[in-house]
C-alpha cells in the first residue's frame, strides 16, 4: 500500500521540463560539450544561455550512480574559490535553465559550483524518483572527492525547493559540512500538499527529521509570498536546526523570484565568507559540545571536601555505627564503651558491679570479712565489722 502512494506522489511531484533545453555532444578530444535543443518550440527555452565550447572554465560531467543511471554535471571552477557549492536545483528546471544563474554564483560568491540534473531530468537517464534523488546527490559527492579532491571541510550543500530533499539527505551523513543552505525548504512533501502535522509511511523528502541530524551551520532563504511552499516550512527548518544561522525572509518574495532580490545575494555571500573563516578545529570543537554528556549532579548531603571527618568506632567490630554492639551495658564510671580498660580493671563486689569500696552508699555492696583491696578500707575493717558482729 506503501509502494502505490508513494508510486503515486512520485508522479505528482516531479516535473522535469519536456524536451529537455540541452543535449550533450562529445568532441572530437574525447570530452563533452552541452548545445541547446534546437527542436524546444519555447522561446525561452532557445535563448537560454549555454556555454561555448572552449570554455575551459567549465567541465560536463556524466556521472554513474549506484542504481544504474547516468546523471549530468556541470562544474564550474573559480580560480580564487575557497569552497565548492553542490547545487540540487529545483522541480521543473534542469541544467540547461540554471546555466546564467550558476555563472553568476560563482562569479558572486568566489566559489566553485557543482550542479547536477536528477535521474530523468536533462540529459541523465532513468526515471525520477526519491530515492534516484539520493543515489544522484551520493554520485556527486563521491565524483568531487576523487576527481576534484573535495572533501566535506570544503563543501556546502545547496538545496532549492524539492532539491532540499536530497540536501539534507547528504548533510545528515557528512558530520563535518561547512554549511547547508536551504532555499524555499520543506518540511516534507505531503505537508506541501495536505497542509499535515503528522508523518506516514508513503510520505516524500521527511526533511523534518533529517534536519536535527545535521550538524553543520544551516542558512534558511524563504519568501514571506511564497504559494508553492508556504513559509512556515522555511521557519520550521529554521527552528528545528542545531546550529541555525541567521535567517533571510525575503518580504514579498515567492518561489521562483528570490534570486532577483538584492537581499538574497548580499545575505548569501556574507555567509559564504563565514564560512570561509571557520577553522576546522572550531568546527571539531562545536561537533564535541553537542556530544559531551551534561555532567552529573552531586546529591544534596555530600561535602565539597575530600577528607571525611573521623567518628568514633565501635571498640568490637571497628563500625562507626554498629547496632549489633550499641546493646551491650556500658562502664557505669564513665557510661561511653562496654569494656572500659581505665575504669574496669579495678576490683568489683561479688554481689554488684561497683567497686568493693566502703564509700559505696549500700553497707551490703561488700562482703563481711570486709574489703583488704583498697587502700582506703585498711584500718577500718575491724571496727565497721566489729560494731556490726556486736
Amino acid at each position: 500500500m506503501g509502494c502505490m502512494f508513494s508510486q503515486l506522489a512520485a508522479k505528482f511531484a516531479f516535473f522535469p521540463p519536456s524536451p529537455p533545453t540541452y543535449q550533450i555532444k562529445k568532441r572530437d578530444n574525447g570530452k563533452l560539450s552541452v548545445v541547446s535543443t534546437s527542436s524546444s518550440s519555447s522561446s525561452t527555452s532557445s535563448s537560454m544561455p549555454l556555454p561555448l565550447a572552449d570554455d575551459n572554465s567549465l567541465d560536463v560531467l556524466l556521472i554513474d550512480t549506484k542504481r544504474g543511471n547516468k546523471i549530468v554535471a556541470f562544474y564550474l571552477r573559480n580560480p580564487y574559490a575557497r569552497l565548492t557549492l553542490l547545487y540540487s536545483h529545483g522541480n521543473a528546471a534542469d541544467l540547461g535553465q540554471l546555466y546564467d544563474l550558476f555563472v553568476q554564483l560563482k562569479v558572486n560568491l568566489r566559489v566553485n559550483l557543482i550542479g547536477y540534473d536528477y535521474s530523468g531530468y536533462g540529459a541523465s537517464t532513468g526515471k525520477p524518483s526519491e530515492a534516484n534523488t539520493y543515489a544522484d546527490i551520493e554520485a556527486v559527492y563521491e565524483c568531487l572527492q576523487t576527481e576534484y579532491g573535495i572533501s566535506q571541510e570544503e563543501l556546502i550543500l545547496y538545496g532549492q525547493s524539492v532539491g532540499s530533499g536530497p540536501t539534507l539527505h547528504l548533510a545528515a551523513k557528512l558530520p563535518r559540512l561547512r554549511g547547508v543552505v536551504l532555499h524555499s525548504g520543506i518540511l516534507s512533501g505531503l505537508r506541501v500538499v495536505c497542509h499535515v502535522k503528522f508523518s506516514f509511511c508513503f510520505d516524500m523528502y521527511k526533511n523534518i527529521n533529517k534536519i536535527q541530524r545535521v550538524k553543520s551551520p544551516v542558512l534558511v532563504i524563504h519568501g514571506t509570498e511564497d504559494d508553492v511552499v508556504n513559509w512556515l516550512h522555511g521557519n520550521g527548518l529554521f527552528q528545528m536546526a542545531r546550529e541555525p544561522y541567521e535567517p533571510l525572509w525575503i518580504k514579498g518574495g515567492g518561489h521562483c523570484n528570490l534570486e532577483l532580490y538584492p537581499d538574497y545575494i548580499r545575505h548569501l555571500y556574507r555567509f559564504i565568507q563565514e564560512m570561509e573563516t571557520i577553522n576546522t578545529e572550531i568546527r571539531l570543537k562545536k561537533i564535541k559540545q553537542h556530544l559531551q554528556l551534561k555532567p552529573r549532579s552531586r546529591p544534596a548531603s555530600s561535602s565539597c571536601c575530600r577528607f571525611k571527618l573521623w567518628r568514633p568506632r565501635c571498640p568490637t567490630c571497628s563500625k562507626p555505627r554498629c547496632l549489633k554492639c550499641s546493646w551491650r551495658p556500658k562502664c557505669f564510671v564513665c557510661c561511653r564503651l562496654p569494656s572500659c580498660v581505665k575504669c574496669c580493671w579495678r576490683p568489683s563486689c561479688p554481689k554488684c558491679p561497683r567497686p568493693s569500696c566502703p564509700k559505696c552508699p549500700r553497707p551490703s555492696c561488700c562482703c563481711r570479712i570486709g574489703c583488704l583491696r583498697w587502700p582506703c578500707c585498711i584500718g577500718t575493717h575491724s571496727g565497721v565489722n566489729g560494731k556490726q558482729d556486736g
